[in-house]
Protein backbone atom coordinates (compact mmCIF):
# COMPACT_ATOMS: atom_id res chain seq x y z
CA UNK A 1 0.00 0.00 0.00
CA UNK A 2 1.23 3.25 -1.48
CA UNK A 3 1.02 5.47 1.87
CA UNK A 4 3.24 8.47 0.58
CA UNK A 5 2.65 11.97 -0.26
CA UNK A 6 -0.99 10.77 0.33
CA UNK A 7 -3.51 13.42 1.74
CA UNK A 8 -5.15 10.66 4.73
CA UNK A 9 -7.81 11.11 7.12
CA UNK A 10 -8.37 9.21 9.55
CA UNK A 11 -12.13 9.20 10.85
CA UNK A 12 -13.40 8.60 14.08
CA UNK A 13 -11.04 9.47 17.74
CA UNK A 14 -11.30 6.31 19.22
CA UNK A 15 -8.26 3.62 20.58
CA UNK A 16 -7.93 2.10 17.04
CA UNK A 17 -8.22 5.89 15.29
CA UNK A 18 -5.59 7.55 17.79
CA UNK A 19 -3.15 4.44 17.43
CA UNK A 20 -3.73 4.84 13.35
CA UNK A 21 -2.94 8.61 13.43
CA UNK A 22 0.17 8.02 16.05
CA UNK A 23 1.47 5.16 13.75
CA UNK A 24 1.02 7.64 10.02
CA UNK A 25 2.83 10.62 12.10
CA UNK A 26 5.97 8.26 12.79
CA UNK A 27 6.12 5.50 10.14
CA UNK A 28 8.90 6.18 6.98
CA UNK A 29 6.21 4.24 5.05
CA UNK A 30 3.78 7.69 4.98
CA UNK A 31 6.34 10.23 4.28
CA UNK A 32 5.50 13.19 3.32
CA UNK A 33 1.84 12.56 3.94
CA UNK A 34 -0.83 15.35 5.16
CA UNK A 35 -2.55 13.53 8.03
CA UNK A 36 -6.01 14.94 9.05
CA UNK A 37 -7.80 13.72 11.56
CA UNK A 38 -11.89 13.88 12.28
CA UNK A 39 -14.24 13.14 15.10
CA UNK A 40 -18.06 14.33 15.51
CA UNK A 41 -17.10 15.19 19.05
CA UNK A 42 -15.67 18.30 20.37
CA UNK A 43 -12.05 18.72 21.08
CA UNK A 44 -12.01 19.14 25.02
CA UNK A 45 -13.40 15.54 24.66
CA UNK A 46 -9.31 14.48 24.13
CA UNK A 47 -7.66 16.56 26.39
CA UNK A 48 -3.95 16.16 25.88
CA UNK A 49 -4.38 13.67 23.26
CA UNK A 50 -5.78 16.36 21.15
CA UNK A 51 -2.81 18.25 21.71
CA UNK A 52 -0.26 15.99 21.09
CA UNK A 53 -1.65 15.03 17.83
CA UNK A 54 -2.00 18.41 16.61
CA UNK A 55 2.14 19.02 18.12
CA UNK A 56 3.09 16.08 15.59
CA UNK A 57 1.82 17.77 12.75
CA UNK A 58 -1.87 16.19 12.42
CA UNK A 59 -4.42 18.26 11.55
CA UNK A 60 -7.65 17.86 13.65
CA UNK A 61 -11.23 18.56 12.26
CA UNK A 62 -13.78 18.25 15.40
CA UNK A 63 -18.00 18.45 15.09
CA UNK A 64 -19.87 17.36 12.48
CA UNK A 65 -18.19 15.72 9.93
CA UNK A 66 -17.53 17.98 6.84
CA UNK A 67 -18.12 16.32 3.07
CA UNK A 68 -15.10 18.03 1.33
CA UNK A 69 -12.82 16.73 3.91
CA UNK A 70 -13.84 13.19 3.27
CA UNK A 71 -14.11 13.81 -0.56
CA UNK A 72 -10.16 15.60 -0.83
CA UNK A 73 -8.55 12.51 0.56
CA UNK A 74 -6.44 10.38 -1.21
CA UNK A 75 -7.50 7.62 1.38
CA UNK A 76 -9.98 7.05 4.48
CA UNK A 77 -9.21 4.87 7.10
CA UNK A 78 -12.21 4.33 9.12
CA UNK A 79 -12.57 4.01 13.20
CA UNK A 80 -14.74 0.68 13.69
CA UNK A 81 -16.94 3.11 16.05
CA UNK A 82 -17.97 5.11 12.71
CA UNK A 83 -20.60 3.40 10.42
CA UNK A 84 -19.17 2.91 7.13
CA UNK A 85 -22.67 3.83 5.39
CA UNK A 86 -22.98 7.35 6.62
CA UNK A 87 -22.82 9.40 3.95
CA UNK A 88 -19.54 11.50 3.68
CA UNK A 89 -17.95 7.62 3.71
CA UNK A 90 -20.17 6.35 0.99
CA UNK A 91 -20.28 9.75 -1.46
CA UNK A 92 -16.92 9.84 -0.75
CA UNK A 93 -16.17 5.95 -1.95
CA UNK A 94 -18.42 7.00 -5.20
CA UNK A 95 -15.92 9.51 -6.30
CA UNK A 96 -13.59 6.58 -6.13
CA UNK A 97 -11.58 7.31 -2.76
CA UNK A 98 -10.80 3.98 -1.04
CA UNK A 99 -11.64 3.59 2.65
CA UNK A 100 -10.14 1.08 4.69
CA UNK A 101 -9.76 -0.03 8.71
CA UNK A 102 -7.05 0.03 11.00
CA UNK A 103 -7.29 -4.08 10.74
CA UNK A 104 -6.50 -3.70 6.47
CA UNK A 105 -3.87 -1.34 7.33
CA UNK A 106 -2.46 -3.22 10.00
CA UNK A 107 -2.03 -6.08 7.98
CA UNK A 108 -0.19 -4.56 5.21
CA UNK A 109 2.52 -4.36 7.53
CA UNK A 110 2.63 -7.25 10.12
CA UNK A 111 4.18 -10.43 8.62
CA UNK A 112 3.78 -12.89 11.72
CA UNK A 113 1.07 -15.03 11.15
CA UNK A 114 -2.48 -13.68 12.19
CA UNK A 115 -5.25 -15.69 14.20
CA UNK A 116 -8.06 -13.79 13.79
CA UNK A 117 -11.03 -14.36 15.95
CA UNK A 118 -14.89 -13.02 15.23
CA UNK A 119 -18.23 -14.34 16.49
CA UNK A 120 -21.16 -12.87 18.16
CA UNK A 121 -20.18 -14.53 21.52
CA UNK A 122 -16.80 -15.23 22.86
CA UNK A 123 -15.01 -13.61 21.03
CA UNK A 124 -12.58 -12.15 23.67
CA UNK A 125 -12.51 -15.38 25.76
CA UNK A 126 -11.42 -17.16 22.94
CA UNK A 127 -8.87 -14.94 21.97
CA UNK A 128 -7.05 -15.26 24.91
CA UNK A 129 -7.41 -19.11 25.39
CA UNK A 130 -5.83 -19.03 21.93
CA UNK A 131 -2.64 -17.10 22.82
CA UNK A 132 -2.12 -18.75 26.58
CA UNK A 133 -2.12 -22.36 24.82
CA UNK A 134 -0.11 -21.11 21.94
CA UNK A 135 2.29 -20.05 24.61
CA UNK A 136 1.95 -23.49 26.80
CA UNK A 137 2.88 -24.90 23.60
CA UNK A 138 5.86 -23.13 23.15
CA UNK A 139 5.03 -20.43 21.19
CA UNK A 140 5.36 -16.76 21.37
CA UNK A 141 2.01 -14.88 21.03
CA UNK A 142 0.61 -11.45 21.54
CA UNK A 143 -3.53 -10.71 21.58
CA UNK A 144 -5.12 -7.52 20.06
CA UNK A 145 -7.30 -6.09 17.81
CA UNK A 146 -10.81 -5.49 19.18
CA UNK A 147 -9.65 -7.10 22.43
CA UNK A 148 -7.99 -4.01 23.30
CA UNK A 149 -4.04 -3.08 21.98
CA UNK A 150 -5.34 -2.05 18.10
CA UNK A 151 -2.95 -4.12 15.47
CA UNK A 152 -1.19 -1.09 14.18
CA UNK A 153 0.27 -0.99 17.44
CA UNK A 154 2.05 -4.36 17.22
CA UNK A 155 3.67 -3.47 14.25
CA UNK A 156 6.64 -3.11 15.97
CA UNK A 157 6.51 -5.89 18.49
CA UNK A 158 5.71 -8.38 15.59
CA UNK A 159 9.63 -9.83 15.32
CA UNK A 160 9.28 -11.01 18.44
CA UNK A 161 6.70 -12.93 18.38
CA UNK A 162 5.17 -16.42 16.37
CA UNK A 163 1.67 -15.39 16.30
CA UNK A 164 -0.70 -12.77 16.64
CA UNK A 165 -4.09 -13.45 18.09
CA UNK A 166 -6.44 -10.86 16.97
CA UNK A 167 -10.05 -10.33 17.74
CA UNK A 168 -11.88 -8.94 14.93
CA UNK A 169 -15.43 -7.14 15.37
CA UNK A 170 -18.11 -7.19 12.39
CA UNK A 171 -17.50 -3.63 12.38
CA UNK A 172 -13.68 -3.77 11.46
CA UNK A 173 -14.18 -6.70 9.30
CA UNK A 174 -16.67 -3.82 7.11
CA UNK A 175 -13.23 -2.25 6.28
CA UNK A 176 -11.09 -4.76 5.13
CA UNK A 177 -10.09 -5.61 1.69
CA UNK A 178 -6.95 -8.07 1.54
CA UNK A 179 -6.90 -8.75 5.34
CA UNK A 180 -5.93 -12.52 4.83
CA UNK A 181 -5.25 -14.36 8.72
CA UNK A 182 -3.86 -17.65 8.20
CA UNK A 183 -6.30 -19.54 10.53
CA UNK A 184 -10.07 -17.51 11.18
CA UNK A 185 -12.14 -19.00 13.94
CA UNK A 186 -16.02 -18.10 13.55
CA UNK A 187 -17.40 -18.60 16.80
CA UNK A 188 -21.53 -18.03 16.54
CA UNK A 189 -23.78 -15.33 14.66
CA UNK A 190 -27.15 -14.48 16.20
CA UNK A 191 -29.04 -11.60 17.14
CA UNK A 192 -26.71 -8.34 17.41
CA UNK A 193 -25.54 -4.89 16.21
CA UNK A 194 -29.18 -5.12 14.17
CA UNK A 195 -29.22 -1.14 14.85
CA UNK A 196 -26.36 -0.88 12.59
CA UNK A 197 -26.76 -3.15 10.30
CA UNK A 198 -30.41 -3.04 8.00
CA UNK A 199 -31.17 -6.81 9.02
CA UNK A 200 -29.59 -10.44 10.55
CA UNK A 201 -28.22 -11.33 6.98
CA UNK A 202 -26.52 -8.11 6.52
CA UNK A 203 -24.42 -8.60 9.47
CA UNK A 204 -24.26 -12.43 8.96
CA UNK A 205 -22.25 -11.45 5.74
CA UNK A 206 -20.19 -8.86 7.30
CA UNK A 207 -19.23 -11.71 9.93
CA UNK A 208 -18.15 -14.11 7.03
CA UNK A 209 -15.57 -11.74 5.59
CA UNK A 210 -12.94 -12.98 8.27
CA UNK A 211 -12.35 -15.73 5.52
CA UNK A 212 -13.11 -14.42 2.41
CA UNK A 213 -9.46 -13.83 1.47
CA UNK A 214 -8.52 -17.01 2.83
CA UNK A 215 -6.65 -19.37 0.44
CA UNK A 216 -6.83 -23.31 0.38
CA UNK A 217 -3.43 -23.71 2.59
CA UNK A 218 -5.13 -21.42 5.39
CA UNK A 219 -7.35 -23.13 7.87
CA UNK A 220 -10.67 -21.51 9.42
CA UNK A 221 -12.50 -22.69 12.85
CA UNK A 222 -16.14 -22.97 12.60
CA UNK A 223 -18.89 -23.67 14.49
CA UNK A 224 -20.69 -26.81 13.35
CA UNK A 225 -24.04 -26.37 15.45
CA UNK A 226 -24.75 -22.69 14.18
CA UNK A 227 -26.92 -23.02 11.15
CA UNK A 228 -26.06 -19.08 10.08
CA UNK A 229 -22.42 -20.09 10.21
CA UNK A 230 -22.77 -23.16 7.90
CA UNK A 231 -24.34 -21.19 6.06
CA UNK A 232 -22.44 -18.12 5.01
CA UNK A 233 -19.81 -20.74 5.12
CA UNK A 234 -20.71 -22.90 2.22
CA UNK A 235 -17.83 -21.66 -0.13
CA UNK A 236 -15.16 -21.37 2.22
CA UNK A 237 -11.52 -22.29 0.28
CA UNK A 238 -9.61 -22.43 3.60
CA UNK A 239 -9.02 -25.87 5.22
CA UNK A 240 -11.96 -26.79 7.18
CA UNK A 241 -12.20 -27.71 11.12
CA UNK A 242 -15.31 -27.17 12.97
CA UNK A 243 -16.06 -27.56 16.83
CA UNK A 244 -19.14 -28.90 18.06
CA UNK A 245 -18.71 -31.88 15.65
CA UNK A 246 -21.96 -34.06 14.86
CA UNK A 247 -20.74 -35.98 12.44
CA UNK A 248 -17.22 -37.47 11.47
CA UNK A 249 -15.27 -34.32 9.73
CA UNK A 250 -11.34 -35.17 9.01
CA UNK A 251 -10.70 -31.95 11.87
CA UNK A 252 -12.66 -31.81 14.45
CA UNK A 253 -13.81 -31.15 18.05
CA UNK A 254 -16.55 -32.33 20.50
CA UNK A 255 -17.94 -32.17 24.10
CA UNK A 256 -18.75 -35.16 26.40
CA UNK A 257 -19.37 -34.48 29.71
CA UNK A 258 -16.71 -31.99 30.76
CA UNK A 259 -14.33 -33.40 28.32
CA UNK A 260 -13.34 -32.02 25.60
CA UNK A 261 -12.30 -34.17 22.20
CA UNK A 262 -10.33 -33.76 19.34
CA UNK A 263 -9.02 -35.25 16.17
CA UNK A 264 -7.13 -34.10 13.63
CA UNK A 265 -5.19 -36.75 11.05
CA UNK A 266 -2.00 -35.91 12.27
CA UNK A 267 -2.58 -35.78 15.84
CA UNK A 268 -5.07 -38.42 16.11
CA UNK A 269 -7.76 -38.56 18.58
CA UNK A 270 -6.79 -36.63 21.96
CA UNK A 271 -9.11 -34.79 24.67
CA UNK A 272 -8.78 -32.72 27.84
CA UNK A 273 -10.40 -32.54 31.00
CA UNK A 274 -12.55 -29.43 31.19
CA UNK A 275 -12.92 -29.99 34.49
CA UNK A 276 -10.04 -28.39 35.60
CA UNK A 277 -10.76 -24.99 34.47
CA UNK A 278 -12.51 -22.23 36.05
CA UNK A 279 -14.77 -21.48 33.17
CA UNK A 280 -18.15 -22.13 33.82
CA UNK A 281 -21.47 -23.32 31.51
CA UNK A 282 -21.65 -24.97 28.46
CA UNK A 283 -20.99 -22.32 26.08
CA UNK A 284 -17.57 -21.90 27.91
CA UNK A 285 -16.94 -25.57 26.77
CA UNK A 286 -17.54 -24.27 23.40
CA UNK A 287 -14.64 -21.67 23.47
CA UNK A 288 -12.46 -24.16 25.16
CA UNK A 289 -13.17 -26.21 22.19
CA UNK A 290 -12.89 -23.71 19.27
CA UNK A 291 -9.30 -22.68 21.24
CA UNK A 292 -7.64 -25.80 21.32
CA UNK A 293 -8.73 -26.55 17.68
CA UNK A 294 -7.42 -23.38 16.39
CA UNK A 295 -4.06 -24.28 18.06
CA UNK A 296 -3.84 -27.81 17.19
CA UNK A 297 -3.94 -26.59 13.56
CA UNK A 298 -1.21 -24.21 13.75
CA UNK A 299 1.01 -26.68 15.40
CA UNK A 300 0.22 -26.23 19.02
CA UNK A 301 0.03 -29.42 21.54
CA UNK A 302 -2.38 -31.26 23.97
CA UNK A 303 -0.13 -30.18 27.03
CA UNK A 304 0.06 -26.87 26.19
CA UNK A 305 -4.15 -26.77 25.88
CA UNK A 306 -4.52 -28.38 29.29
CA UNK A 307 -2.05 -26.54 30.70
CA UNK A 308 -3.37 -23.07 29.62
CA UNK A 309 -6.99 -24.37 30.62
CA UNK A 310 -5.87 -24.85 34.21
CA UNK A 311 -4.53 -21.39 34.79
CA UNK A 312 -6.86 -19.19 32.80
CA UNK A 313 -9.61 -17.49 35.16
CA UNK A 314 -11.47 -15.49 32.17
CA UNK A 315 -12.25 -12.31 31.64
CA UNK A 316 -13.25 -9.78 34.18
CA UNK A 317 -17.33 -8.45 33.31
CA UNK A 318 -18.29 -11.74 32.05
CA UNK A 319 -20.65 -14.18 34.28
CA UNK A 320 -17.47 -12.96 36.83
CA UNK A 321 -18.58 -13.51 40.49
CA UNK A 322 -18.92 -10.27 43.03
CA UNK A 323 -19.84 -11.34 46.36
CA UNK A 324 -22.14 -12.97 48.32
CA UNK A 325 -24.55 -11.11 50.66
CA UNK A 326 -27.13 -12.01 53.01
CA UNK A 327 -26.73 -15.63 51.65
CA UNK A 328 -27.47 -14.34 47.82
CA UNK A 329 -24.37 -14.55 45.25
CA UNK A 330 -24.08 -11.63 42.89
CA UNK A 331 -22.82 -11.93 39.09
CA UNK A 332 -21.31 -9.31 36.78
CA UNK A 333 -22.07 -10.27 33.68
CA UNK A 334 -21.58 -6.51 31.81
CA UNK A 335 -20.19 -8.05 29.22
CA UNK A 336 -23.35 -9.58 27.70
CA UNK A 337 -24.27 -7.24 25.25
CA UNK A 338 -26.84 -9.46 23.19
CA UNK A 339 -29.71 -11.56 24.26
CA UNK A 340 -27.77 -14.72 22.81
CA UNK A 341 -25.03 -13.90 25.58
CA UNK A 342 -27.65 -13.43 28.39
CA UNK A 343 -29.06 -17.16 27.34
CA UNK A 344 -25.92 -18.57 27.73
CA UNK A 345 -25.67 -16.91 31.01
CA UNK A 346 -28.27 -17.80 32.33
CA UNK A 347 -27.76 -21.75 31.17
CA UNK A 348 -24.58 -21.17 33.21
CA UNK A 349 -27.15 -21.69 36.61
CA UNK A 350 -28.76 -24.08 38.66
CA UNK A 351 -30.54 -21.75 40.94
CA UNK A 352 -33.19 -19.33 40.72
CA UNK A 353 -32.11 -15.83 39.29
CA UNK A 354 -32.97 -12.22 39.76
CA UNK A 355 -32.14 -10.72 36.20
CA UNK A 356 -30.66 -7.28 36.04
CA UNK A 357 -31.38 -5.64 32.08
CA UNK A 358 -31.37 -3.04 30.17
CA UNK A 359 -29.20 0.03 28.62
CA UNK A 360 -29.20 1.31 24.89
CA UNK A 361 -31.41 -1.25 22.95
CA UNK A 362 -29.64 -2.82 20.12
CA UNK A 363 -32.22 -4.15 17.93
CA UNK A 364 -32.33 -7.92 19.75
CA UNK A 365 -35.54 -9.93 20.01
CA UNK A 366 -36.29 -10.36 23.80
CA UNK A 367 -38.72 -12.94 23.10
CA UNK A 368 -35.98 -15.64 22.92
CA UNK A 369 -35.35 -15.35 26.63
CA UNK A 370 -38.98 -16.26 27.31
CA UNK A 371 -38.45 -20.39 28.04
CA UNK A 372 -35.10 -19.04 30.29
CA UNK A 373 -37.14 -16.80 32.18
CA UNK A 374 -39.72 -19.38 33.02
CA UNK A 375 -37.04 -22.23 33.60
CA UNK A 376 -34.48 -19.81 35.98
CA UNK A 377 -35.99 -16.58 36.71
CA UNK A 378 -37.21 -15.11 40.06
CA UNK A 379 -37.69 -11.18 38.94
CA UNK A 380 -36.38 -8.90 36.66
CA UNK A 381 -34.93 -5.15 37.41
CA UNK A 382 -35.19 -3.31 33.86
CA UNK A 383 -33.04 0.00 33.53
CA UNK A 384 -31.97 2.16 31.25
CA UNK A 385 -33.35 3.28 27.34
CA UNK A 386 -34.53 -0.39 26.98
CA UNK A 387 -36.38 -0.56 30.26
CA UNK A 388 -40.10 -0.21 29.07
CA UNK A 389 -39.58 -2.54 25.40
CA UNK A 390 -38.21 -5.33 28.09
CA UNK A 391 -40.59 -4.87 30.49
CA UNK A 392 -43.63 -5.44 27.94
CA UNK A 393 -42.14 -8.27 26.72
CA UNK A 394 -41.93 -9.77 29.80
CA UNK A 395 -44.46 -8.54 32.28
CA UNK A 396 -46.90 -11.70 31.75
CA UNK A 397 -44.13 -13.88 32.48
CA UNK A 398 -42.48 -12.48 35.61
CA UNK A 399 -42.63 -9.68 38.01
CA UNK A 400 -40.58 -6.77 36.38
CA UNK A 401 -39.68 -3.50 38.51
CA UNK A 402 -37.98 -0.54 36.44
CA UNK A 403 -35.05 0.60 38.74
CA UNK A 404 -33.24 4.46 38.11
CA UNK A 405 -29.94 3.51 38.17
CA UNK A 406 -27.70 1.01 39.14
CA UNK A 407 -27.66 1.44 42.84
CA UNK A 408 -31.42 1.55 42.44
CA UNK A 409 -31.57 -1.83 40.52
CA UNK A 410 -29.00 -3.20 42.93
CA UNK A 411 -30.99 -2.95 45.89
CA UNK A 412 -33.97 -3.92 44.55
CA UNK A 413 -32.80 -7.28 43.23
CA UNK A 414 -31.35 -8.17 46.49
CA UNK A 415 -34.56 -6.98 48.20
CA UNK A 416 -36.48 -9.79 45.65
CA UNK A 417 -33.47 -12.15 45.75
CA UNK A 418 -33.70 -15.55 48.58
CA UNK A 419 -30.89 -16.65 50.70
CA UNK A 420 -29.39 -19.11 48.03
CA UNK A 421 -30.71 -16.76 44.94
CA UNK A 422 -28.09 -15.07 42.51
CA UNK A 423 -28.46 -11.55 40.91
CA UNK A 424 -27.01 -11.19 37.92
CA UNK A 425 -26.13 -8.09 35.75
CA UNK A 426 -26.84 -9.62 32.01
CA UNK A 427 -28.33 -6.36 30.00
CA UNK A 428 -28.74 -7.70 26.65
CA UNK A 429 -27.68 -3.90 25.79
CA UNK A 430 -25.46 -1.58 25.06
CA UNK A 431 -24.45 0.70 27.77
CA UNK A 432 -23.91 4.06 25.90
CA UNK A 433 -27.13 5.15 27.50
CA UNK A 434 -25.71 5.58 30.95
CA UNK A 435 -22.12 4.58 30.53
CA UNK A 436 -18.71 4.98 28.03
CA UNK A 437 -18.68 1.25 28.36
CA UNK A 438 -19.31 -1.90 29.81
CA UNK A 439 -16.26 -2.22 31.83
CA UNK A 440 -17.47 0.92 33.28
CA UNK A 441 -21.11 -0.70 33.76
CA UNK A 442 -19.69 -3.50 35.42
CA UNK A 443 -17.95 -1.88 37.94
CA UNK A 444 -20.46 0.39 38.95
CA UNK A 445 -22.40 -2.43 39.47
CA UNK A 446 -19.29 -3.96 41.50
CA UNK A 447 -19.29 -0.88 43.62
CA UNK A 448 -23.46 -1.02 44.20
CA UNK A 449 -22.96 -4.48 45.51
CA UNK A 450 -19.83 -3.28 48.12
CA UNK A 451 -22.22 -0.76 49.25
CA UNK A 452 -24.58 -3.25 49.93
CA UNK A 453 -22.80 -5.55 51.98
CA UNK A 454 -21.15 -2.51 53.80
CA UNK A 455 -25.33 -1.76 54.81
CA UNK A 456 -25.72 -5.09 55.36
CA UNK A 457 -23.18 -5.64 58.03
Amino acid sequence: MDLKNKQILVAGLGRSGMAVARFLSQTPAAEGSRITVADSRQEDAFGQDATALRDSGITLAFGPHRQEIFENSDLIILSPGVPHTIAPVTRAREKGIPVIGEIELASQFIRTPVIAVTGTNGKSTVTLLIRDMLEQSGFKAVAGGNLGTPLIELVDRQETMDFVVAEISSFQLDTIETFHPLASVILNITDDHLDRYPDFDAYARSKARIFANQRFSDICVLNEADETVLSVSENLRARRFVFNSRRFSENRSWISGRDIWFYTPETGEQHVDGSESMLQGRHNLENISAAGLAVLAVGGTIEGIQSALVKFKGLPHRVTYVDTVSGVQFYDDSKATNVNAVARALESFDMPVVLIMGGRDKGGEYECLKDWMQKRVRQVVVMGEAAEKIETVFRNMVPVITAPDMGAAVKTAASAARPGDCVLLSPACSSFDMYESYAQRGNDFVHAVDLLKKGDQ
